[in-house]
């Protein structure tokens, strides 16, 4: 598979997401509770706590990731402090 063709798909499930994640978010209060279109969203208890879990878990990674990098970095600047010691 290209890159190019990659790179579209993302950015087109991207534009799904964030259309999507608006309209659940911003424009569904304003539309009545008996429209058929409240069935196509989750409720919007949701709209709060699922970016609020992937901001909490992305975080959570990228900490992890530097505390992963720092102490290998510093297990590699002992072994260095070993060998010519």
């Amino acid at each position: 598979m290209s890159d190019k063709v990659l790179g579209g798909g993302m950015l087109l499930v991207a534009g799904f997401v964030f259309v999507y994640y608006t309209i659940w978010a911003l424009f569904l209060p304003f539309i009545p509770a008996s429209s058929p279109v409240q069935d196509l969203f989750p409720s919007r208890e949701w709209a709060v706590r699922l970016p609020l879990f992937l901001l909490l878990t992305g975080m959570s990674g990228v900490g992890l990731f530097f505390a992963r990098v720092t102490l290998s970095e510093a297990r590699k600047k002992r072994m260095r402090a070993g060998k010519t010691a």
